[in-house]
């Protein structure tokens, strides 16, 4: 398997590591959004959300739950955003699962995505389709 982050988690490739544990490696990543952006993923690869195991997207959450307020700390930040991207669509551009730990500060210039409208009728369709399928 040719994957960046594979080879990262052994060593093959350095990184700046912050965390690592039986299930999960975080590092910081190279092309921050802002200081101290970090990357939590499992050791077992999985292309994203789509194919990660239970067990390890919860390892993979609970680090980033457990960082959360360490990072916040160490980089002064006044907020910060828990990211999944998933498919080229999404904005995956490493095709390992991982979520984005984002420090925040008031005017750091980094925008969320704009909301759009839709109609009652839209929702409960969409909402129908997506019970029909649990």
């Amino acid at each position: 398997m040719d994957c960046l982050f594979c080879k990262i988690i052994s060593g093959e490739i350095p990184s700046q590591k912050v965390y690592e544990d039986a299930n999960t490696f975080a590092f910081l990543d190279i092309k921050p959004v802002n200081p101290g952006h970090t990357l939590v993923l499992p050791k077992n690869h999985a292309r994203n959300i789509f194919d990660i195991s239970a067990n390890d997207m919860a390892a993979v959450m609970e680090t980033a739950r457990m960082l959360a307020p360490k990072l916040r700390e160490a980089t002064n930040a006044d907020g910060l955003n828990v990211h999944i991207n998933n498919e080229p669509a999404g904005g995956q551009l490493i095709f390992h699962s991982h979520v984005h730990l984002i420090p925040r500060f008031e005017g750091d210039g980094y925008e969320h995505w704009l909301g759009k409208e839709v109609g009652a009728a839209e929702l409960e369709d969409l909402r129908k389709k997506i019970t029909a399928l649990l």
